[in-house]
């Protein structure tokens, strides 16, 4: 019986980590160096996901949040426009909630010289 539950948790484990969404792509890409600010970001995920909250962090500016817009309901695709700090590192984080209800979060940065 031991083992008949052993196996059954071990099974069920990983389908919980599948339903997590992950992000595919980033643009600008996570770590990448570019000469100009960009108009927009953008974040591509693996699954749905409803965000809720988009925070810019600069190193000389401090953190605010971008505004969501229409952008609330689930989607695996969202744009966002990227206000202009200079040059410099830009930290972005982002929360939301996978289509299962699991909160998720996460960040990329990119720098501009």
């Amino acid at each position: 019986m031991k083992k008949f539950i052993t196996l059954a948790l071990m099974a069920a484990l990983p389908s919980g980590v599948l339903a997590h969404s992950k992000v595919e792509e980033t643009t600008p890409a996570d770590g990448v160096t570019i000469s100009t600010v960009p108009a927009e970001i953008g974040l591509n995920f693996s699954k749905s996901i409803r965000l809720t909250l988009i925070e810019m962090a600069h190193e000389e500016h401090s953190a605010i949040s971008l505004e969501l817009g229409d952008q609330t309901s689930f989607g695996q695709e969202f744009t966002f426009p990227l206000p202009s700090n200079g040059t410099g590192t830009y930290v972005i984080e982002w929360r939301g909630l996978g289509e299962d209800g699991h909160a998720m979060q996460g960040d990329f940065s990119f720098t501009v010289e």
